[in-house]
């Protein structure tokens, strides 16, 4: 007799194929059997109600977030089994005891900085250690070449010498065998973004050769975007690497509508035998810090160097000029837009929901100043929602055959992006439910076993006999994302049962306090286990 049997669900099992009623038997944390009249010592009547495999999440900001509050309630109750973590070329692993402080100060806009946590690793397999001390969900780690090249050289914006390319070779290649699936980058982000293509080009050849695949932020979302996106498929086939483009979307005023142009930019390559995939999110706004926006060159020698530029009245007004008339490389090539960009996170809680372009107005001071002013204040931890997306450019790209899904959600914010709470079911009930942009079981492929095969993870993504038992329970006539801008922290609604490993982390819509999940990492043979 199983341990569990989940009985008369309609199991979406991830490949795409239609679904079926049938009862799935659990024992020792994998599917037993998939039939009519299972038997189990418990039992979860499930009529009505859709199985499908746990969502994996492409992109996600969790490097901390998993460690400080390990019971992750803001993605386990989306119905999420697996983030893959260490994104945009910025996390706590590789680092070293000068790197780490720097980094943490750099990213505690996204993630927090807590006081008194203990940060008792250096490499990327003592934080898959960590890991695997007991978090919510299973995890999977990206080098993040930011770091890599913090590493080996500093905050300098110029190419490697011979023996700092072969350093972040090494790094790289150390990472991988760790248990990283890929690398990542953040090329709007210092110093990450200060690597030219032909040094990517030398990093991606490791991780080829180890069997990962490459996670771009590429160089622009904004003007130039298309551009950007063929560079990074021109890394990809130089390097031979698998590319997995993150949250690939098309924003700001010069891409509305150009969504087509990039698909057909992707379909070209992938019929000339490129690998390539890529992950969205379901919402218009992007999230990021407001730091993020300055000119890389602002940024060069690291955070204390910064903050001495944004004092300097000569070179402030360089900044001013690079931002407001030219563009600056860090806001993709555009021009600020002041009143797109929302404070939503901030020590001061009086500035948190309003935009700098209305701050300024009530203030009287130039939206110039106050946007340095709050860099200032806040230590360059400062978070932003940007509002620059575009409806049809989102809907167009979540139907390619290569999406995937993924939150990007920063969970340590005053007023978070809701998409960290939201995304999953945010898919399932407002674009497949409502609007019918896919359907259910094409948005569950899109979601887990398409997500599972890039990940190259080891009985996982499907629902099938021996498969480890990650899954979610979900009605789909009542299942919906509640977090919203406004309030969003917001525990989604209609999802009754999410297990990982079988074990029940959700059960009748409530955190059980279970922590079965740990690292899933890379191995020697290719796999990810």
């Amino acid at each position: 007799m199983s341990a569990l049997v989940i009985r008369g669900a309609t199991v979406v099992d991830g490949t795409g194929a239609p679904g079926r009623v049938a009862d799935v038997a659990v024992s020792d944390g994998r599917i037993e059997a998939i039939g009519p009249g299972l038997a189990g010592g418990r039992v979860i009547d499930a009529a009505g109600l859709v199985l499908a495999p746990g969502f994996i999440d492409m992109h996600a900001h969790s490097d901390l977030a998993l460690l400080v509050e390990p019971d992750h309630l803001a993605k386990v109750s989306q119905g999420v089994t697996c983030e893959v973590i260490g994104q945009d070329g910025l996390s706590y692993a590789p680092v070293d005891d000068a790197t780490l402080p720097e980094l943490r100060q750099t990213i505690a806009g996204w993630n927090g900085d807590p006081a008194g946590f203990d940060w008792n690793w250096r490499s990327v397999g003592e934080y898959l250690d960590r890991l695997d001390r007991g978090i919510a969900v299973n995890a999977c780690y990206l080098v993040p070449q930011g770091a890599v090249r913090m590493l080996a050289m500093g905050w300098e914006d110029r190419p490697p010498t011979a023996a700092e390319l072969d350093r972040q070779r090494e790094l790289v290649a150390t990472g991988m065998r760790e248990g990283a699936v890929g690398m990542s980058s953040g090329l709007t982000y210092v110093p990450g973004m200060y690597a030219h293509d032909d040094e990517l080009i030398e990093l991606c050849r490791v991780v080829a050769s180890l069997g990962g695949f490459y996670a771009p932020h590429h160089r622009s979302y904004g003007a130039g975007a298309l551009e950007a996106y063929a560079d990074m498929v021109r890394v990809s086939r130089e390097s031979g690497c698998p590319l997995h483009l993150a949250h690939a979307t098309m924003n700001f005023g010069v891409n509305r509508g150009r969504a087509p142009e990039l698909l057909r930019l992707l379909d070209e390559a992938i019929a000339d035998g490129c690998d390539i995939s890529l992950d969205t999110y379901p919402y218009l706004p992007g999230a990021t810090t407001l730091a993020a926006l300055l000119p890389s060159w602002a940024s060069e020698g690291g955070p204390a160097a910064l903050l001495a530029r944004l004092a300097d009245p000569e070179a402030r007004e360089r900044i001013r000029y690079t931002m407001e008339v030219e563009g600056s490389d860090g806001c993709h090539g555009v021009p600020s837009e002041w009143e797109t960009i929302e404070i939503s996170g901030s020590p001061e809680p009086s500035v948190v929901g309003r935009t700098i372009a209305e701050l300024a107005a009530e203030s009287g001071r130039t939206a110039f100043d106050v946007y340095c002013e709050r860099l200032i204040a806040d230590d360059l931890a400062t978070t932003i929602l940007q509002h620059v997306g575009h409806e049809e450019n989102v809907q167009a790209i979540m139907r390619h055959p290569v999406h995937t899904g993924g939150s990007d959600g920063l969970l340590a914010a005053a007023k978070p992006h809701p998409r960290a709470w939201g995304t999953f079911p945010r898919y399932l009930g407002h674009y497949v439910r409502e609007l019918g942009v896919l359907s259910l079981e094409e948005c569950v492929s899109h979601l887990t076993g398409r997500a599972a095969r890039r990940l190259k993870l080891a009985d996982r993504g499907l629902i099938r006999p021996g498969y480890h038992a990650d899954l979610v329970l979900f009605d789909p006539a009542s299942v919906r994302d509640t977090a919203t801008f406004a309030e969003p922290r917001q525990q989604a609604e209609g999802i009754p049962y999410v297990f990982v490993g079988g074990v029940a982390v959700i059960g009748d819509g409530r955190h059980t306090g279970a922590l079965p999940g740990r690292s899933l990492r890379r191995t020697p043979d290719g796999v990810t286990r």
